[in-house]
């Protein structure tokens, strides 16, 4: 599932918040399937393809029901960033969850940004609420 719709929506989203690099991991069944990726690395996309329930920033993302951000990827220590995603040549990252009107994970969109920096709750909120759009291309 990368169909140019979904790689398109993520580039937009990127272009419009900042960042340089992303995903789209989509649920299938009980685990997270890549949907559309930008700059990340072929062996990062290849090791992401699919991400069980608490596993890497995506995977807690899910797990947590809320954001995962670490204010620098490559020197990051609390555990929630895996090896490979220091690939991805970015510093501040997030994961964010989004759920449908259920309250069921439907995707994880990740952005990554160029800067070391902290992502306050309003802006977590916000890029929460522009990731929410990627909602109406899940089949």
């Amino acid at each position: 599932m990368n169909d140019s719709a979904m790689n398109a929506w993520l580039e937009n989203f990127i272009a419009e918040h900042g960042g340089i690099a992303g995903t789209v991991h989509v649920r299938s069944g009980d685990a997270l399937a890549i949907a559309a990726s930008r700059n990340v690395p072929a062996k990062v996309v290849e090791v992401t393809r699919i991400i069980p329930k608490g596993k890497g920033m995506a995977g807690l993302a899910w797990e947590r029901g809320r954001p995962v951000s670490s204010c620098n990827i490559q020197t990051d220590e609390s555990g929630d960033v895996r090896p490979g995603a220091r690939a991805v040549d970015a510093q501040a990252a997030v994961a964010l969850p989004v759920h449908d009107t259920e309250g069921n994970l439907r995707a994880v969109v990740g952005i990554a940004f160029a800067e070391e920096r902290t992502l306050e709750d309003r802006e977590l909120a916000e890029l929460g609420s522009a990731a929410a759009g990627v909602i109406e291309l899940i089949r």
